[in-house]
């Protein structure tokens, strides 16, 4: 990392240890971790930004969230960084910062690595009934639940159980996976998917 970025990632704690692991010499890194970065932290980081280096210095700021105020306060260091300084500035979502100081530096993003759904549901014995609580115990699963529910769904069915699916209802999981951001209630999806695999237990 030779120029200052803004890294998106749904975990703080993987990306600060992805980043600590790309630099060659950690003592080069100065961490500023918070819940919210607040105008005080801003005026630390400064501080710190302006102690001179013969070497690059690495500052990175890891926040849940970002007050407008401290982001105010970083917009002249951003734009005009000391020499050898280089920003690093964790967020969850890109929309965490203001616009101004996203037009100021790159932006990247360091995925980290879901965990496999177990689903509390088994194909073996899988009925009306064992359908309707599945769902309803899942009705306030997030889009991207529902999309990795449908996965384990297909992986559970093909290869554990080796359910005889039709051509069809493959193509409906595939789709599923592709459409469950278009839907106000993607656990319907869930209800149709279901109810193929229970067909295809009815075909063995």
């Amino acid at each position: 990392m030779r120029e200052s970025a803004i890294i998106i990632s749904s975990d703080l704690d993987f990306a600060k240890e992805r980043i600590l692991q790309e630099l060659a010499d950690k003592k080069r890194l100065k961490t500023f971790l918070c819940e919210e970065f607040k105008v005080e932290d801003a005026k630390a980081v400064t501080k710190e930004a302006y102690i001179a280096e013969e070497q690059t210095k690495y500052i990175l700021l890891s926040a849940k969230s970002y007050n407008i105020y401290a982001q105010n306060a970083l917009l002249k260091l951003l734009e005009e960084p000391p020499r050898n300084i280089v920003f690093l500035l964790l967020a969850r979502s890109k929309t965490s910062l203001l616009p101004t100081i996203r037009s100021r530096l790159k932006i990247t993003k360091i995925d980290a690595p879901r965990p496999e759904v177990k689903l509390d549901l088994s194909l073996r014995t899988l009925d009306l009934a064992s359908i309707f609580t599945f769902v309803k115990t899942h009705q306030r699963a997030s889009k991207e639940e529902i999309k990795e529910i449908v996965q384990a769904l297909l992986k559970e069915a093909l290869l554990k159980e080796r359910l005889p699916l039709q051509e069809k209802t493959i193509a409906q999981f595939e789709k599923a996976l592709h459409t469950a951001d278009l839907y106000a209630r993607p656990q319907t999806l869930l209800v149709t998917l279901l109810l193929g695999i229970l067909e295809a237990k009815g075909r063995r």
